[in-house]
């Protein structure tokens, strides 16, 4: 078993490194979603380098957690995503593994269009080596983005079921976001979800998003979350999201000198 594990986990951070050296998925720093996929041809990298949680005075850190976000066509997403994890006792597991499908079936405020954006996601909880996870699951939600004065919001709906016992989950979640400086926005989540057999999971994050050049696709995040139920007392989290067009510069020259591009300049909303 030992070896497996080694094996994936070797795969899992070559994964990480290349999604960083390309010259070529979630939404951090929340467990929910918004309305709004990546453009096509277009990779957008969610990177959590750093996050630390606390329960009962012991720590687990997990370094790295890793979305990537692909522009299959128009309005559709592929989404790769991955954790590793470092126990207190020094052992390391690769959590969270999924692939998802997410398609935007309403454009709206998040495609710099009137009204709310309305978009579903699919996905494929694929095996853990943490011990008790090592079965397949599902998820599926609807998510609904819009702005009410300053606030933008993403409301996430759905059901799944657990990797590590079978059971029906029904999942929620609300994002706040508020604009407060040029580049820096104010954020806030609760989420949760219920298994059929099992008590309520419930959180609440504060966090923020800063964009340091607004001409570049390139934004730093940090959050705090608290647990209410069934999971880590207390989480600290940091990360970075960046995104680039898929093009050969020999077809495209301006993609080299332009590789963070700007792809929604007029809502100020990331992915």
């Amino acid at each position: 078993m030992s070896g497996v594990r080694n094996k994936v986990l070797i795969v899992a951070v070559g994964t990480c490194v290349l999604a960083w050296s390309s010259p070529a998925s979630a939404y951090r720093p929340f467990v929910s979603t918004d309305a709004a996929v990546a453009e096509p041809k277009e990779i957008e990298v969610e990177l959590g380098y750093f996050t630390l949680d606390r329960t009962k005075d012991e720590n687990t850190f997990v370094i790295p957690r890793t979305v990537l976000n692909y522009g299959l066509l128009k309005n559709w997403e592929g989404v790769a995503e991955f954790a590793i994890q470092r126990a207190p006792d020094a052992t390391l597991d690769v959590i969270d593994p999924a692939l998802s499908l997410k398609g935007v079936l309403k454009e709206g405020v998040l495609q710099d269009q009137d009204g709310f954006a309305f978009a579903v996601e699919a996905s494929a909880l694929l095996p853990s080596t943490e011990k008790g996870q090592g079965r397949f699951g599902f998820e599926g939600i609807g998510i609904l983005s819009d702005k009410l004065g300053p606030f933008t919001f993403h409301l996430n709906g759905g059901l799944g079921i657990e990797r590590s016992t079978g059971d029906l989950v029904g999942i929620w979640g609300l994002i706040a976001e508020l604009p407060v400086a040029g580049g820096v926005r104010l954020v806030g989540e609760v989420n949760g979800e219920k298994p059929r057999r099992e008590d309520q999971r419930d959180s609440a994050l504060l966090g923020v998003i800063w964009q340091p050049w607004s001409e570049k696709n390139l934004w730093l995040d940090a959050g705090i979350r608290r647990s209410f139920t069934g999971a880590a007392d207390w989480q600290f989290t940091l990360g970075i999201t960046f995104s680039f067009a898929v093009s050969s510069p020999a077809t495209n020259p301006a993609a080299t000198a332009d590789l963070f591009r700007e792809i929604r300049p007029t809502s100020g909303v990331i992915r």
